[in-house]
């Protein structure tokens, strides 16, 4: 059975398509079979691994809603080899639609029900607030990895997530499990960047990965090209962070699945 893993933050602007795009991109280099869902209606995961959003016939709004089987829907990134549920200003009306829809809040898990058996990994681009996509997500997932940028308001809008996480581990996801936090956009010559990890550190302890994302100007720039960042340039400090962050994710996941903290 593959694992479902949502990438959320309720704060935009953190890294959390980044981190969707290039942990799919270093999961599939590293030979694993990956799917990359993007249900936010801003579609730049979709654009970052070189699917044009607004070409799209269907996306994952169509799936959502019952609308298309996911199989239908479902294409492959031209620029890295994983496959992708694309996603457009569409899922807008979905989040509308949903509302009201029958088993609203476990769309996104009845739908994925197949996909499970066919991939290794599936990596869900969530939306940047707490809404009925993120909670599609959240219940759909076994495990949660929220990137954050180490600033002010940081821990404030974690505790936040981790509440809404509490909520739908205690009555719809019993199982969700909180995959770790990813610091991103790090920069170690900023005194209060590095106050805040070390919060993060002292309150959430092992949950916070080794790994770090620094601030890189070439990670910036891939997605403008529509590849993901070990495509674009490799040898940058972005894709090799990445790569270090995907064996520490696999390493983590296997001790997920052993029943290990």
């Amino acid at each position: 059975m593959g694992r479902i893993v949502c990438v959320a933050n309720q704060k935009g602007g953190v890294g959390k398509t980044t981190t969707a795009v290039n942990l799919t991109a270093s999961l599939a280099s590293l030979g694993h079979k990956v799917l990359l869902v993007d249900i936010d209606p801003q579609g730049n995961a979709t654009m970052g691994c070189g699917v044009n959003k607004h070409e799209l016939q269907s996306s994952s709004c169509d799936v959502l809603l019952g609308e298309q089987r996911l199989e239908a829907v479902i294409t492959r990134s031209p620029t890295a080899d994983f496959d992708v549920l694309p996603a457009n200003s569409d899922l807008t009306a979905a989040e509308v639609g949903l509302m009201n829809a029958p088993l609203k809040d476990k769309r996104l898990r009845l739908a994925l029900e197949g996909a499970e058996e066919l991939y290794e990994y599936i990596i869900i681009d969530c939306p940047p607030s707490l809404n009925m996509l993120t909670v599609n997500a959240l219940v759909a997932a076994n495990g949660v990895l929220i990137p954050l940028q180490c600033e002010y308001y940081a821990l404030e809008g974690l505790s936040s997530l981790i509440n809404t996480i509490r909520q739908i581990q205690s009555s719809r996801n019993p199982g969700l499990q909180v995959e770790g936090i990813l610091r991103t956009m790090h920069d170690p010559r900023n005194r209060l960047t590095n106050e805040v990890s070390a919060q993060l550190i002292h309150y959430f302890k092992n949950k916070v990965f080794a790994t770090i994302i620094p601030r890189n100007v070439r990670l910036a720039e891939a997605p403008s090209h529509g590849l993901p960042i070990l495509m674009y340039d490799k040898n940058s400090r972005g894709a090799v962070s990445y790569l270090a962050f995907a064996d520490e994710f696999l390493q983590r996941s296997r001790q997920s699945r052993n029943g290990s903290d």
